[in-house]
């Protein structure tokens, strides 16, 4: 969506689905937001102290802006230690991201490391200050407790050891249980919690059901996606009970992570839009709806924002 501020005529993304909008009045002078899609954000008003902006537009409230957060956690933009100007005040930051990746190249160790993944988290908001500070994790994190060996590597990105193609292959999958597979991803959001308060939201995230299993299917990333393909049209029943195991463990992940500390939390689809209409309906969307509805049963608050790479006006959305 587009949306224009009308004292400054200048242009940015923002989500309409968590902002009220409200037709706009003649006889009020403020500055407001016009957004492409009809309907306005709403003026500038007083920000609620006692809870973070992107909450409050979740919920559809009133907010003086459009929440904004990095959904790519560091890399290239904490590039080297220094200065920063930000807000006419300089910031200092002495360990960037990838100053800490010559330190620890594996991703695996960075991400499972309590300490870093709490200091990797808090790099970008300490020097942009977003409304949202990410988790540094992986959606692929859970697999090695659901019996999927798997590793990140530089330069190649995700290698599924065993790659998951036959009954017999789902059959060997556990039940996600992240209190003992993940507890440093638990320790590390309640850190944050304790280290952001409420300046901005917690996030955490995990994978859809459809691009976890093209990840352990293909083996890793793809450019085709022709093995899960196959078995979608080959062997469906396969693939649906390789999807229902990972929808389980997703929607256990989403409750441990708002248990410990999360208070919102994206579920990324990135490889949704491999599907047709037709297959999305059948092979991603009803797993989706398992998840939030049994999220919504034990945290029926807890703002879920799904996020479905490449899929244009609509990629993005609060549930």
């Amino acid at each position: 969506m587009s949306c224009i501020y009308s004292s400054s005529i200048s242009s940015f993304s923002a989500l309409s689905t968590s902002l009220r909008s409200r037709s706009p009045s003649p006889s009020n002078s403020k500055p407001r937001i016009y957004c492409a899609l009809g309907g306005t954000v709403a003026e500038p008003i007083i920000i609620n102290a006692t809870e973070p902006l992107l909450l409050t537009a979740v919920r559809g409230e009133d907010v003086e802006r459009p929440p904004v957060w990095l959904m790519r956690q560091a890399g290239r933009y904490m590039k080297a230690a220094g200065k920063i100007l930000f807000k006419n005040e300089i910031k200092l930051y002495t360990k960037s991201y990838q100053i800490i990746c010559e330190k620890y190249p594996s991703f695996r160790e960075r991400s499972e490391n309590v300490d870093l993944v709490v200091e990797i988290s808090l790099q970008p908001w300490k020097v942009f200050k977003p409304d949202g500070v990410i988790l540094f994790s992986d959606i692929l994190t859970p697999l090695s407790g659901m019996n999927i060996p798997f590793d990140i590597i530089k330069g190649k990105g995700p290698v599924i050891f065993n790659p998951l193609r036959t009954a017999d292959d789902v059959e060997q999958v556990r039940e996600f249980v992240p209190e003992d597979s993940v507890p440093y991803v638990g320790e590390a959001l309640t850190i944050l919690r304790k280290e952001v308060d409420n300046a901005a939201a917690v996030l955490g995230f995990v994978g859809a059901p459809f691009t976890l299993a093209s990840y352990v299917v293909e083996g890793g990333s793809s450019k085709h996606f022709s093995k899960i393909k196959r078995l979608a049209f080959s062997q469906p029943k396969v693939l649906h009970a390789l999807l229902q195991k990972f929808t389980t463990s997703m929607a256990k992940y989403i409750q441990y992570q708002a248990d410990n500390g999360a208070q919102a939390v994206q579920i990324f689809d990135s490889w949704a839009t491999e599907l047709s209409p037709v297959d999305f309906e059948e092979f991603s969307l009803p797993y989706l709806k398992q998840i939030v509805d049994s999220v919504k049963q034990t945290h029926p608050n807890l703002p879920l924002i799904l996020y479905a790479s490449g899929s244009g006006a609509c990629s993005r959305g609060y549930l």
